[in-house]
């Protein structure tokens, strides 16, 4: 009977995870470049109660008797596909359609990866730097911070479809001026961990981080867009349902068992 206990008691806990990732989904509705997250389970180790065997008269018997222990969260996966593209406000509003992450450098030297392209241009000493909006400095192709030297106005400043910086000439048209925003490439973007801010950090299971264009990775920068979350409010509170559902009928298998084991100690010989 107590074999049941612990079974119900790691659906909850199952669904209780469930329910904590499904909340952090919801929460993060609003958040720019955000990815959806789904908790997968697997089960538990299985008790034989009864191996394959012969019957009494040699045949064998067609199956045996298994019975579950349970089961466990397996893993936390990322839902990576595109979120809408809204209209931004923001002069360096940038939005990735197609493929890549833009890349920051972080406080602690670390590069991080984000879908979430709200940039600003910060006054440095030594000219301007396009940074997030925490300060970190974006990083172009060649895996360095985007500068600008003195006597750039970032008012006129300019990005194409493909990430390259522009400015007006003398003639005021737009010229190229040999710097590009750098998208990086995951070989398993699955695989990378979870970090504050929208970020994502390099990690062994999502591989090493191939720097490249927007070219080419087939993926086009937009200007004046931001990327919205691609959280599904519908879908997530149906699954908000389920778990809550799954969660009550564990609930239920404990109390029959209590029940259960309440009335065998209540026998009387």
């Amino acid at each position: 009977m107590m074999r049941s206990l612990w079974t119900a008691a790691s659906g909850m806990i199952g669904q209780q995870t469930n329910l904590d990732t499904i909340a952090n989904n919801l929460s993060n509705i609003n958040t720019t470049g955000y990815k959806t997250q789904a908790a997968n389970f697997k089960t538990l180790i299985y008790q034989n109660l009864q191996k394959n065997a012969y019957t009494t008269t040699g045949d064998p018997k067609p199956v045996g008797a298994q019975v579950g222990l349970g089961t466990r969260v397996g893993s936390i996966s990322s839902d990576f596909s595109q979120g809408a593209l809204n209209t931004a406000n923001g002069e360096f509003d940038y939005a990735i359609e197609g493929d890549g992450f833009f890349m920051v450098q972080l406080s602690d030297g670390k590069t991080g990866y984000t879908r979430n392209g709200h940039f600003s241009v910060a006054l440095t000493t030594d000219g301007l730097a396009m940074t997030d909006s925490s300060g970190n400095p974006v990083l172009d192709t060649t895996g360095k911070p985007i500068k600008l030297p003195q006597g750039y106005n970032s008012a006129k400043l300019g990005v194409d479809l493909y990430g390259n910086l522009t400015y007006p000439d003398a003639n005021n048209n737009q010229q190229n001026i040999g710097i590009q925003i750098g998208l990086a490439y995951f070989p398993n973007a699955g695989g990378l961990d979870k970090s504050s801010e929208s970020n994502y950090l390099e990690s062994e299971a999502s591989g090493t981080a191939t720097i490249s264009t927007a070219t080419a990775l087939g993926s086009k920068i937009k200007s004046g867009y931001l990327e919205s979350s691609n959280v599904q409010a519908a879908d997530e509170m149906v699954n908000m349902i389920i778990a809550q559902r799954a969660y009550e009928m564990n609930s239920k298998a404990i109390q029959a068992s209590d029940e259960m084991l309440q009335q065998a100690n209540n026998l009387r010989s």
